[in-house]
């Protein structure tokens, strides 16, 4: 009996490139009969004709299904339908515009059989980026490493097979706020790396710009690790030992030389200052607690319009399992 392979494609307005990435995913998996395949696309609230594309390639491939997802939730949330919904023995996460080349994935099958249960793949070159996106990005990845206590894979995305074990794990991990990247290295299991040269888009621009990617770092920092907070307490109880430091010098000071009526400067930089690490201190609570409160909610991760399977058939998902909007098929 065949293995089953589930291809996820999380999609948010990509009518223009879902033609292009089917053609090139078809003609790998024409390539490779070796295997049942599943073409699984979520469509994560596009405004444009995305849905439209999505029925009409189901319509002419019965190996292609699709998620229909009530509004955008975001790709975090996409993944997780896309996950909740693959019938395979394993899954691979492509993005829409090609970036994620899909010839590789015969390659990460190879390793799978080998026994590794987690095949990312790993960026050698970013493709066209700005120097100063790609600095940060990098700098980013780096501040995570070492405020985490599990380790964070620079240069990694979410193009990676994904073993059935690994699956049935995130399906249990259902927290609304979600940094995936994270959850793949928290899951842990049987590990491989291979590398590849990141495409470009083939058509249209990226939906993430520099404000959109900057919430994007703080959500993966406080969603990922504690830290912050951590640093705002050793903040305060540094700025409480020079505090007392500060004080001792004045007071001998003035029992020395006496008390002539000078350092009003000193006096509003360090209210500025100590008023500015209060207010930091609180925005890091602020982000925490505000994290405390979407979960303290309860709410499924994303609720689902419409999910239609393969007409060649798939397992199905019960109730119980889709308790976050996943309606029994």
């Amino acid at each position: 009996m065949k293995k089953k392979v589930t291809i996820i494609v999380p999609c948010h307005n990509e009518e223009t490139t879902l033609p292009a990435l089917y053609e090139s995913v078809r003609q790998m998996i024409d390539a490779n009969d070796g295997y049942d395949w599943e073409l699984l696309l979520v469509n994560d609230g596009s405004t444009d004709g995305t849905l439209s594309v999505m029925r009409e390639l189901y319509g002419r491939d019965c190996r292609v299904c699709y998620a229909d997802l009530s509004r955008n939730f975001g790709k975090e949330s996409a993944m997780l339908a896309g996950i909740d919904h693959a019938t395979g023995d394993c899954a691979v996460i492509v993005d829409a515009d090609l970036q994620d080349p899909p010839e590789l994935i015969p390659e990460m099958l190879r390793w799978w059989e080998q026994g590794y249960q987690d095949v990312y793949a790993r960026r050698k070159s970013r493709g066209k980026e700005s120097w100063l996106r790609r600095r940060l990005t990098l700098a980013y990845y780096r501040l995570l490493q070492q405020t985490s206590r599990t380790d964070v894979l620079p240069n990694v995305g979410d193009f990676r097979l994904l073993d059935r074990k690994c699956l049935d794990a995130l399906r249990q991990l259902r927290e609304t706020e979600r940094y995936t990247k994270g959850l793949f290295c928290w899951i842990g299991y049987r590990k491989k790396e291979i590398e590849f040269d990141r495409g470009d888009r083939t058509s249209g621009s990226s939906s993430y710009s520099l404000w959109k990617l900057t919430n994007l770092a703080i959500e993966g920092i406080t969603s990922y690790t504690a830290a912050p907070l951590r640093v705002a307490t050793i903040m305060g109880i540094a700025i409480s030992v020079l505090t007392l430091f500060y004080t001792a010098y004045f007071l001998l000071k003035t029992l020395i030389f006496g008390d002539p009526v000078r350092g009003f400067p000193t006096l509003v930089i360090v209210i500025l200052f100590l008023g500015g690490v209060e207010l930091f201190a609180l925005g890091v609570i602020g982000e925490y607690l505000g994290k405390i409160y979407h979960e303290s909610k309860r709410r499924p991760v994303y609720l689902l319009n419409d999910y239609v399977a393969p007409r060649g058939g798939g397992a199905a998902i019960t109730e119980s399992e889709g308790r976050d909007g996943i309606k029994e098929i």
